[in-house]
């Protein structure tokens, strides 16, 4: 699988000369699959560069985590919406209280958006997701729960013997010692095990996060105790705070290489996702009763 980072930013978009290397836009992250479909992570404003870049009579799938703005509001802006020959599947958490189709027309509606989701000239289809498995072309997709506000997915996507976990928005832990619980009291544990490859929120330092308990995002100790519980062989680490330049995620970053080797892994596997960022994941046989 090879994949693309088009926004890696959390909360609310940060443009501006201190966030230029990392970037200044929210969740997108584009994933490439050996068949030739591709899957979009999450529709933040990156997707509106990722939808530039798109091929004639684009056929997508959006996988969307949640419905917070930062995660929704490329949707408005993203260029096969407006494109007749576009074909969008967009997939995301169902919800008792309405359709994933009427929750994103509240969005796409006056007087937030000078269109409406039914003038869209796109081939659009929504599918209301509870936790699942299906097929998209080459690839197995599993999503389920995780602990965030509101009803939030977080998503597998397995092709041959290639894992990829994408959970940006989570907050395993509330306050409780990761390290000490069993992996059943663990939101996303079965999700992410054995992952080749974790994209994971790490919106806070660790000195950030006691003020910010059940806000639904993770300090960089706990989301590395996290992958290094859940056995991911590589990590990205994502949603980046509005507030973090340049500069602090740099010394994020070594702080993070640290605290992995510590833990008793490569600190060469643990990366900042970084806007415009490529990387190819290649994968391992899974183990006997790993979810595929």
């Amino acid at each position: 699988m090879k994949i693309r980072v088009w926004g890696a930013r959390g909360s609310v978009p940060a443009p501006g000369p201190e966030m230029v290397r990392y970037g200044g836009n929210t969740s997108s992250v584009q994933l490439l699959l050996d068949s030739g479909e591709q899957l979009l992570l999450d529709s933040g404003t990156g997707i509106r560069t990722l939808g530039l870049s798109l091929a004639a009579a684009p056929r997508v799938n959006i996988l969307l985590t949640h419905l917070h703005l930062d995660h929704i509001q490329g949707l408005m802006f993203f260029p096969p919406c407006f494109r007749s020959d576009a074909e969008i599947a967009i997939w995301g958490p169902a919800s008792p209280e309405a359709s994933l189709e009427d929750r994103i027309a509240r969005y796409i509606s006056a007087p937030l958006s000078p269109v409406e989701v039914r003038e869209l000239p796109c081939s659009v289809s929504f599918r209301d997701t509870p936790p699942s498995r299906w097929r998209i072309g080459s690839a197995t997709v599993v999503c389920e729960a995780v602990n965030h506000r509101g009803p939030t997915l977080g998503f597998r996507i397995t092709e041959g013997d290639t894992t990829v976990c994408y959970i940006p928005d989570h907050e395993p832990v509330l306050g409780t010692e990761l390290a000490d619980l069993d992996p059943e009291w663990i939101s996303g544990y079965d999700l992410a095990r054995d992952a080749d490859l974790l994209i994971h929120d790490c919106q806070y330092a660790d000195e950030e996060y006691p003020a910010h308990i059940g806000w639904g995002h993770s300090g960089m100790s706990d989301a590395l105790t996290f992958a290094s519980r859940v056995g991911a062989r590589r990590v990205l680490l994502f949603h980046h705070d509005p507030l973090h330049s340049d500069s602090f995620l740099d010394r994020l970053r070594g702080t993070a290489r640290r605290r992995w080797e510590e833990l008793g892994n490569d600190p060469a596997l643990v990366e900042m996702a970084m806007e415009g960022g490529e990387l190819e994941v290649a994968g391992t046989a899974l183990p006997a009763g790993v979810p595929a």
